[in-house]
């Protein structure tokens, strides 16, 4: 690559010449030439600016001199390509065809610009020449950029951010080094770049570390043991979900702009944990809010947990048995019993924009509005009333589940009753989320057994289950719309999130 910076001041540029850029300059992975523009004035006063035509403060810099010297650096031999390794296994070009014309770019700092980012780095890096014109006061004359557009050259007018520099060579500097560092060879480690910031989805890079592992009170062995546990795919993991939730706080811009073909599972999980949601089926993520249930959301949950109970069901049962079993168990009275009982916790998973229009399961999924309810969770403690009523709809606690006693020698058990989500949010990290609340609250409400039963047949919550801690007990039967059904019983002790 070659790399022309044309500046009323080139020694500014002479950090280009330090560190990897000047090492790889040495070394010929870059031809770097920095240019005086005022070698291309014709007055003895070598004028590069004039006042602004209409008026105005400032001084904008003359067309004239900046083409003279634009024409003579576009127009510069470029390095040598390197000579292909086997030109007789090299494919034949088309007959008639013309050899690729090296792409020269000519990059033009300034705030008005489009914002220079990672793939802009990214882009720039495959280029055979760049040319940065670094203006000074108000900047050059706007016809350059024009008229080299429309001459067949690429121009960028860039912006490095939203502020205002006095000239054009420290935004050219922060580009040039973003840009080069991706070049073969100008690392010595090319692997340095695949985890950083801003690269493959775009996220922030995660917290590193090196020794003393205890520094001033901060003991990572005790902080984040996984670190020092040699298991290289649990660090990594660890290492991401960091790296999501420093986006998910300090850019949610970035988040927003991910491409959700470039998460996985555990990618989603963390992006729920951190208030947002990447659907199956769409491009983007959206935003997410786990919270307590409200009187107003009654109405919506009840829907909400009419279409999505049927989906836990086993075949067998019928339209009516289930239908049945939605309106004696799940109906907006149910609910808003729930919801002014203390012994029930109610959590419902909002998108508070709503959800464009996707496909799930192959199928078109129409368009959530804003508020949408997409997933809800209900925990019941086995807690007396005054008179000795247990909460409503609290299941008859199955014998496979044992209440482990607390310090005082007192046990409670607490069921987790209902966690669903939206058939068109699944595998979207929701669940798990809805799932570690519900673990959470049950430790708020002093449990030592967390139980919950679930349709044998149901492979995919056992699974889902299982993976935030719960193991299986036993069985149980258990009634719906008249027909016995046999669950697995599952149970962790919420305590500190041990598995019991």
């Amino acid at each position: 690559m070659r790399l022309d910076v044309v500046s009323i001041f080139p020694d500014y540029l002479r950090v280009l010449e330090l560190s990897l850029i000047g090492r790889a300059a040495t070394d010929g992975l870059l031809d770097l030439h920095v240019h005086d523009l005022r070698d291309w004035t014709r007055d003895r006063h070598r004028t590069v600016d004039d006042t602004p035509i209409g008026g105005g403060a400032g001084m904008v810099m003359k067309p004239d001199v900046w083409g003279a010297a634009l024409d003579d650096v576009l127009a510069a031999p470029l390095p040598a390509a390197p000579a292909p390794g086997n030109v007789k296994d090299a494919p034949a070009p088309p007959p008639g065809a013309r050899p690729a014309e090296p792409r020269r770019v000519l990059v033009i700092p300034t705030p008005s610009g489009d914002l220079f980012t990672q793939r802009t780095a990214e882009d720039l890096a495959g280029a055979a020449q760049l040319v940065f014109a670094c203006g000074r006061y108000e900047g050059i004359d706007a016809r350059v950029a024009e008229y080299y557009a429309a001459h067949g050259v690429e121009v960028r007018e860039a912006s490095i951010g939203d502020y205002v520099l006095n000239g054009g060579e420290a935004a050219a500097l922060v580009m040039i080094e973003a840009i080069a560092r991706l070049r073969p060879g100008v690392l010595g480690n090319p692997d340095s770049i695949v985890e950083e910031s801003h690269t493959g989805a775009g996220l922030l890079e995660y917290p590193v570390y090196t020794r003393p592992v205890a520094w001033r009170g901060r003991d990572l062995s005790t902080e984040q043991p996984v670190l020092l546990s040699g298991d290289h795919a649990r660090i990594a993991r660890h290492r991401r979900d960091q790296a999501i939730t420093r986006t998910a706080v300090r850019r949610p811009d970035l988040v927003a702009g991910i491409d959700t073909a470039l998460l996985d599972a555990g990618d989603r999980v963390a992006l729920a944990r951190n208030g947002w949601v990447a659907p199956a089926g769409g491009s983007h993520p959206v935003p997410l809010v786990i919270r307590p249930a409200r009187e107003p959301d009654l109405d919506a949950l009840a829907d909400l947990a009419a279409r999505t109970f049927p989906d836990a069901c086993p075949s067998f049962l019928t339209a009516d048995q289930v239908a049945a079993h939605i309106a004696a168990n799940l109906s907006p009275q149910r609910l808003a019993t729930w919801l002014e009982d203390p012994r029930v916790v109610l959590t419902v998973a909002e998108l508070p924009d709503g959800l464009p229009a996707l496909t799930c399961d192959g199928a078109a999924a129409e368009p959530l509005p804003r508020g949408a309810l997409v997933g809800y969770s209900a925990v019941l403690a086995e807690l007396p009333d005054a008179d000795g009523a247990l909460p409503v709809g609290l299941d008859p606690r199955p014998r496979a589940v044992t209440v482990p006693d607390d310090a005082d020698g007192a046990g409670l058990a607490v069921e987790l009753s209902k966690v669903y989500v939206d058939a068109r949010l699944r595998g979207s990290g929701i669940a798990a989320v809805l799932l570690a609340e519900a673990i959470c609250d049950a430790d708020t409400l002093g449990a030592t057994v967390l139980w919950l039963g679930t349709n044998d047949a149901n492979r995919r919550a056992q699974k889902a289950y299982r993976r935030v801690g719960f193991r299986r007990a036993g069985t149980r039967t258990y009634d719906v719309g008249g027909q016995q059904c046999r669950d697995v019983v599952m149970v962790v002790d919420p305590r500190g999130s041990q598995q019991a």
